[in-house]
């Protein structure tokens, strides 16, 4: 897992315009006040640290209002850099992907929200780029580890209480990943090679106290790929003997996690399976709401929803649930090493779910955004004393 590699404080930088008189002048272009505005954004605050933020679809923008709502009440040292690429909103470019690529790999800290992928297709398959905005950003910044940490909230019932569970999967490569291509007319092929998401699965269990790894798999059918996969996380649990190590085929997984989800420890997957199964753990205990995620390469991290969900129909409605989102961005802090804003901000979370007074509608009440919010933030400051 990428860490930082100690306290990144940095000095504010001063921007001065080298001609103060063409400032005046009526005749500015547009260029000129694109980049003075581009300066603008990239000023840094004097010992925050720099995380790029993406909005993406649907309610991202909301949930990152909240974000920034709760951090500022909670004086979190963190000084956002704002970009936006949407295929919806037509907001996406090859120029938007690279200044948020630049910004994402000088920061190597990020925060965003679902970047919808639209369903519809036209045309032939030949000469046309497939993979999303979204998957081509993962694929830029090596992202190959996705975490997602399904953990009951304290006073939230469901199905299942008191459940801890760890989901990895690889995202880079398989048939999600959109490495896919037709090599023939009506011939579909795509990459799926797996072996680094197995060692990733046991340093996690290792260094977090895990006790058990279940690789999920269908190799009794698709005996290359994901034969290929079972085998390369047979090979690594050999490495780690401390490590319990089992195997099991996606559809009994699905079946087993519904009935009896306390037997698992930490999960590991190829691509197409994590997702499914995410949203179905997700499931157990409230809701795409609810669930955190984050996601690594060896250089970088991101963190986000762990269902990812653009939630378009509640759009402008006020009705979000912003828990996931913050349950993020406390992780982020952790990962930066402020623990003391981390912990303040996800128990102050925790105590207004607990408390049931207020919750939005997806948790089975009619509280707003908005209230959430305020409450999340009158429980920061008892935190403290």
């Amino acid at each position: 897992m990428a860490s930082l590699s100690g306290v990144r404080w940095l000095t504010r930088v001063l921007v001065s315009a080298s001609n103060p008189g063409a400032w005046r002048g009526l005749g500015t272009s547009a260029a000129a006040q694109a980049a003075s505005q581009s300066q603008a954004e990239d000023v840094r605050v004097e010992g925050a640290f720099p995380v790029t933020m993406l909005p993406g679809d649907g309610v991202g923008p909301e949930l990152m209002h909240a974000v920034k709502e709760v951090f500022k009440a909670a004086g979190v040292p963190v000084e956002f850099q704002e970009h936006h690429l949407s295929e919806v909103q037509n907001t996406a470019s090859e120029e938007k992907l690279e200044q948020v690529l630049r910004s994402m790999k000088e920061n190597k800290v990020a925060l965003i929200g679902k970047i919808h992928t639209p369903m519809e297709y036209k045309g032939e398959l030949a000469g046309r780029e497939l993979t999303s905005y979204d998957m081509r950003l993962r694929h830029k910044l090596d992202l190959c580890a996705n975490v997602v940490h399904v953990k009951s909230l304290p006073g939230y019932m469901t199905r299942h209480n008191n459940l801890d569970l760890v989901i990895i999967r690889e995202q880079t490569e398989g048939e999600y990943s959109s490495l896919e291509h037709e090599s023939a007319k009506g011939v579909i092929e795509c990459l799926k090679i797996s072996q680094r998401i197995a060692k990733f699965a046991f340093d996690y269990a290792t260094k977090n106290g895990q006790e058990k790894v279940v690789a999920v798999h269908k190799a009794n059918i698709m005996k290359l790929g994901d034969g290929l996969f079972l085998q390369c996380c047979e090979e690594i649990a050999e490495l780690y003997p401390k490590i319990k190590f089992e195997t099991m085929i996606i559809d009994n997984c699905c079946m087993q996690l519904v009935q009896n989800p306390y037997q698992f420890d930490v999960l590991v997957m190829p691509n197409l399976y994590g997702n499914i199964i995410d949203n179905l753990a997700a499931g157990l205990v409230g809701g795409a709401g609810v669930v955190p995620g984050e996601s690594y390469s060896a250089e970088y991290s991101v963190f986000e929803m762990g269902a990812r969900h653009p939630f378009a129909q509640a759009v402008g409605r006020n009705i979000a649930n912003p828990t996931a989102m913050l349950l993020s961005a406390a992780n982020m802090l952790r990962h930066l090493n402020l623990d003391y804003h981390s912990n303040m901000i996800a128990e102050s979370v925790k105590k207004v779910i607990k408390v049931g007074k207020v919750r939005t509608r997806d948790m089975g009440s009619y509280s707003t955004t908005t209230n959430f919010i305020q409450s999340v933030i009158g429980h920061l400051h008892p935190y403290g004393s």
